[in-house]
């Protein structure tokens, strides 16, 4: 196996390139070019991929002949991928509509590419820093046969080696009843046994079986391999073990990890000649699985039920990973308006049966917030220049997505107007005010009239305030029916006027309030600035006192323009 970063110490271009190797040498593409050379030379080989997002890149650059040879492995069962996300999501900062999205967008790629063959049965989240049992539930609601797990406490991880539970049936879910999941944790975390790496990384030996070597370290080597396997032996409840043999963007040379494999794998199985009971087969984790099911049934075996989270993660003493619940709130921040964003732009999309142009500018979004999932994305682990391609990616995403929604709902108002007016004027154009976050809108600055229209994506009415940035002045506010609404306008202080970066007029916010916006829908409104110039609207002062208890330090009442309320 190979586990690819979807971005951490490079970019995800950068990744997949190969570019930037002073920083890590690392390139997706030629791990995927190298493992089917390999696979392709030797029937018995096998080898599992799990990054959609990699994956779909590298299959869009391919010939026909290539994307036939890799299909076959797939048929074949020499290639299995696992997993299948666009990314493998971090399961703590991430929200659940998010990965749900993520994963069918992976899946759904999978499925069009690959059919039944391509579809994933085991979750595989070896790297993220934590688990959480809303995880396991939407793999068990997925349809997955089993999970796999990297990391976990070392404190967790001791006890459960020395009770023989590193695998249990994980529920993860009181109320659904298909969500229980069998759950195995990995031996050493996802890293081969120490001293048997055979990467272009690593400075272990290789298997060296000319006799006439003064190198020659075949016995030494297989006693060690074997020495491991009995060590794991003594962990897990069945006669099966799952040895990982990859690390972080290995198999680049593939060649090279799978002839030392074929070695090892070829003198330990020799020593089945002179008694040794260990067998040891090229194998994925779908296939492991079906061992252990296949023992545990024969041998009527019971496993552990886990409730609750794997979290917080401690991987040493005073070593826990809880910094990254918190760390770089801004793309966090910016992570869940993509998500309301992206909801927005599949629902108007689906609504007006829009064509192949807007399908493309919906996927850029998609795939941003694919990205934006990864567990040294969203989390705040990966460099900052790293960050700073996320958010170039999530702002791209945006812009693609707003001539979605825009040409979606120019459609609904002009299948509305058609309708209603035997003569329809032309489709309105549509804007979206993508950095209202800093107060700025071209459009609501420079034009003194305009109609801002308000969606709905959630499946209830609700109310919202609506707050647009706009230049000094009086503003009045219209809503369909003709009724003026109630508008506060608000000085916007000179600490955001003057951010670095922001180029607007716009001197005040207007606010008011859009009241029941119906459920996957809308409501416009007109805006208009009035005649009468002049400094914004003042607002009555209201006295606010506010008392503690003072052995508490607790709140007692609150006297609010002469009420007293306790």
């Amino acid at each position: 196996h190979t586990h690819d970063d979807v971005g951490w110490l490079k970019t995800f271009d950068q990744y997949y390139f190969g570019s930037k190797s002073s920083i890590q040498h690392a390139g997706v593409q030629y791990i995927l070019d190298s493992v089917l050379e390999a696979l392709t030379d030797d029937p018995r080989r096998r080898f599992i991929y799990v990054e959609t997002s990699y994956l779909w890149k590298w299959w869009k650059e391919q010939h026909d002949t290539v994307k036939y040879r890799f299909k076959k492995l797939i048929r074949n069962g020499q290639l299995e991928i696992i997993g299948g996300g666009w990314s493998m999501n971090d399961e703590a900062a991430t929200h659940y509509q998010s990965t749900i999205d993520q994963f069918t967008w992976g899946l759904r790629r999978l499925n069009d590419t690959f059919g039944y063959c391509g579809r994933p049965k085991i979750g595989w989240q070896i790297d993220p820093f934590g688990h959480s049992r809303e995880m396991a539930s939407i793999f068990a609601q997925l349809g997955f046969d089993g999970l796999f797990l990297g990391r976990i406490d070392y404190q967790d991880k001791k006890y459960r080696f020395e009770t023989k539970t590193p695998e249990m049936i994980w529920r993860g879910s009181q109320n659904l009843g298909n969500s229980s999941l069998f759950t195995s944790v990995l031996y050493n975390n996802y890293s081969p046994p120490p001293g048997y790496c055979f990467d272009i990384y690593c400075y272990d030996d290789p298997i060296i079986d000319d006799k006439k070597s003064p190198d020659y370290n075949v016995p030494k080597r297989v006693q060690g391999f074997v020495d491991y396997i009995k060590n794991m032996s003594q962990v897990y409840t069945t006669n099966n073990v799952l040895i990982t043999m990859g690390e972080d963007f290995h198999y680049q040379n593939a060649h090279v990890w799978f002839k030392n494999l074929d070695k090892l794998m070829l003198y330990t199985n020799n020593l089945q000649a002179n008694g040794s009971k260990i067998n040891v087969l090229y194998s994925t984790p779908s296939c492991y699985l079906k061992a252990v099911y296949d023992e545990s049934q024969k041998r009527n075996l019971q496993y552990p039920v886990k409730t609750d989270d794997f979290f917080p993660y401690s991987s040493d003493p005073h070593a826990y990973w809880t910094g990254y619940f918190t760390s770089k709130p801004t793309i966090k921040r910016f992570e869940r308006l993509g998500n309301n964003f992206l909801q927005v732009c599949k629902q108007l999309y689906a609504l007006t049966d829009l064509g192949p142009e807007d399908w493309a500018d919906l996927n850029a979004m998609r795939e941003a917030m694919g990205v934006m999932q990864h567990h040294d994305a969203i989390t705040g682990t990966e460099k900052e220049h790293v960050a700073h391609d996320y958010s170039r990616m999530l702002t791209r995403g945006f812009e693609e997505c707003q001539f979605t929604t825009a040409t979606a709902l120019s459609n609904i108002v002009a299948n509305i107007s058609v309708k209603n007016d035997p003569n329809p004027s032309p489709a309105i154009p549509f804007e979206s005010c993508l950095l209202s976050n800093i107060s700025q809108c071209s459009f609501t600055e420079n034009n003194e009239k305009f109609i801002a229209t308000i969606y709905n994506p959630l499946s209830r009415p609700v109310n919202h305030y609506v707050r647009l940035p706009v230049i000094a002045g009086n503003y009045k506010v219209v809503d369909y029916e003709g009724v003026v609404l109630t508008v506060q306008a608000i000085p916007i202080p000179e600490t955001i006027q003057n951010i670095p970066g922001r180029y607007s007029k716009a001197t005040q916010e207007i606010i008011f309030l859009a009241e029941s916006l119906p459920p996957l829908g809308f409501k416009s409104f007109y805006v208009e600035k009035s005649e009468a110039e002049g400094e914004p609207q003042k607002h009555t002062q209201k006295l606010v006192d506010v008392l503690f208890n003072e052995p508490t330090g607790l709140l007692s009442e609150i006297h609010i323009n002469g009420k007293k309320i306790p």
